[in-house]
C-alpha cells in the first residue's frame, strides 16, 4: 500500500481503530511505564502462511510516534514460516505496548485473508480462471481486506457501488428484463464503463449476451449449468455477432464516442480503413432502397438471421 493511499484512505481508519482501543488512556501501560523509555520487540511468525499488511502494521506505531523505527525482513505476499523473525520494532515502550494489539489485529486478519486466497489460487494454477473478491467485506476494513486479496494472488472485483456497473436480480426486476436493464445501463453510464450483469439460468445468459453485456456473472448456478453456459459461448450457440448493432468507418469515430450513451443498441463496430457514417444494421433495408451497397448488405445480413457476419464484412470492405 503506497504512502498516498495510506495517507488519504487508510490513516483515518487506523486512527479510528486506535481511538476505539484507547478511549482515554492506556491505563495498563501508564501504570507501569510512567515516563518514556526506549525498547525493542521482535515480530515473530506464529503459523505458516502468506504475510500481508506490514505497511499497516508499521503505520499504527508511527501514527502514535513518528520516531518509531520498524525494520522488516520480508514483504507483503511472501510465504513465511512458523518461528520466522519477520521484523523488529524500536521506540518508546509505551508506544509499543499501546499500539501492539491494533497493529497485530490488522496484520493477522490481512495475512489470514492473503493465506486463504493463496490456497485457492494454487488450485487454479495452470487454468485461465482468475480468482476475484467481492464487496462483502468487514465495514471500514475494505481497503485492507481487498489489498490482502491481491497480496495472496487474487484479483479485486469492483471496490464499491461507484466503481462499476453490476446489475443484480433486483435491478433486473426493477427494469423489467435482462435486456432492458442492460439497455438502460448503457444509456445512463459513461461509455468507458463495462456493463456486468448477474444471471441465474441459461435463458438469462443468452438474453444478456444478445443485449451486449460486457461481463456475465453466473450466479448460484450448478456446475453443469455453468459448464453449459461457457460451452454455449465458446461453441457459437450464443453468437457474438448478435451484440453488433451498428457499423461505421473512421469518420464516425468522434461522433460515436461523444454520443455513445445516447445511441441505442449494442456494440458499434468501426472499420478504420473506410469512411462510413455510423449505421444501424436494422436500417440497411431502408437505406438499400436508394443505395445498392446497403441493399446488398441487407440481403447478406438477412441470410445470417439479421446479424453482421464475415460475409457482410468482406462485401463491405471490397465495395466501399
Amino acid at each position: 500500500m503506497n504512502e498516498i493511499t495510506m495517507l488519504t484512505n487508510a490513516d483515518p481508519l487506523i486512527r479510528m481503530a486506535l481511538d476505539e482501543d484507547i478511549t482515554s488512556e492506556d491505563i495498563s501501560t501508564n501504570a507501569v511505564m510512567r515516563e518514556a523509555k526506549q525498547g525493542e520487540v521482535d515480530l515473530i511468525c506464529k503459523e505458516d502462511g502468506i504475510i500481508a499488511g506490514l505497511s499497516v502494521f508499521k503505520r499504527v506505531f508511527t501514527l502514535l510516534d513518528a520516531d518509531t523505527e520498524i525494520t522488516f525482513f520480508c514483504q507483503d505476499g511472501d510465504e513465511v514460516k512458523q518461528g520466522q523473525k519477520m521484523g523488529v520494532v524500536r521506540g518508546d515502550i509505551r508506544v509499543l505496548l499501546s499500539g501492539e494489539r491494533t497493529a497485530l489485529n490488522y496484520l493477522q486478519r490481512m495475512s489470514g485473508i492473503a493465506t486463504y486466497t493463496n490456497s485457492i489460487t494454487k488450485l487454479l494454477a495452470g487454468s485461465k480462471t482468475k480468482l476475484l473478491d467481492t464487496r462483502k467485506t468487514t465495514p471500514n476494513n475494505r481497503i485492507f481486506e481487498k489489498y490482502a486479496v491481491k497480496a495472496g494472488g487474487g484479483y479485486n472485483h469492483r471496490y464499491n457501488l461507484s466503481d462499476g456497473v453490476l446489475l443484480k436480480d433486483n435491478h433486473i426486476g426493477a427494469a423489467g428484463s435482462v435486456a432492458k436493464a442492460v439497455e438502460m445501463a448503457k444509456e445512463y453510464c459513461p461509455f468507458v464503463r463495462k456493463i456486468e450483469i448477474e444471471v441465474e439460468n441459461l435463458d438469462m445468459v443468452k438474453e444478456a449476451a444478445d443485449a451486449g453485456a460486457d461481463i456475465i456473472m453466473l450466479d448460484n448456478m450448478s456446475h453443469d449449468d455453468m459448464k453449459e453456459a461457457i460451452e454455449m459461448m465458446t461453441s457459437g450457440k450464443i453468437n457474438p455477432a448478435a451484440m453488433i448493432t451498428h457499423i461505421g468507418g473512421l469518420n464516425a469515430v468522434v461522433d460515436t464516442v461523444l454520443n455513445l450513451p445516447k445511441i441505442p443498441g449494442g456494440k458499434k463496430l468501426i472499420y478504420t480503413q473506410i469512411e462510413l457514417p455510423l449505421t444501424a444494421i436494422a436500417d440497411f433495408g431502408k437505406l438499400g432502397e436508394t443505395d445498392p451497397l446497403f441493399a446488398k448488405l441487407d440481403e447478406i445480413t438477412k441470410r445470417h438471421n439479421g446479424l453482421w457476419s464475415a460475409e457482410a464484412e468482406k462485401y463491405l470492405l471490397a465495395n466501399k
